[in-house]
């Protein structure tokens, strides 16, 4: 009975390490998504329903060194924070501007922007040195 609620468990973290890697894939493409938070995420369940998707994530040649400075130190670096900025900037600006879609729609998307954008920006971009 153990072992079906550890398969479960990692099924579970599995998948959403699948499903955050692949919004995260897509937010490059699709900037109303944000691709950061979706990796760290994705890293995060990898971490803990197969050891072989984090190493591979780890290394993965996109987006391996974030997700290791991310892992080692907890940092963003700087770029990955202008990057998100200017697209989310750009997406919220579309949306609310140039749509059409009904305004519950704008402030949920423009929402979710805003706090994406503001947990990116809050975290250091360089690792603290040890004295």
């Amino acid at each position: 009975m153990e072992n079906n609620k550890f398969n479960l468990k990692s099924s579970f973290y599995l998948a959403l390490g699948y499903l955050s890697f692949a919004l995260g894939f897509i937010g490059i493409f699709l900037p109303i998504l944000p691709t950061t938070p979706f990796m760290i995420v994705a890293l995060w369940a990898f971490s803990k329903g197969s050891k072989k998707m984090h190493n591979w994530l780890l290394n993965h040649p996109k987006f391996g060194k974030s997700l290791q400075a991310w892992e080692q130190h907890r940092i963003i670096p700087i770029r990955a924070k202008l990057t998100a900025l200017l697209f989310i900037s750009a997406s919220a600006t579309y949306i609310l501007f140039f749509s059409n879609i009904p305004t519950y729609a704008a402030v949920m998307s423009v929402s979710t922007m805003a706090c994406a954008i503001t947990y990116v920006l809050t975290r250091p971009s360089k690792a603290k040195n040890k004295a």
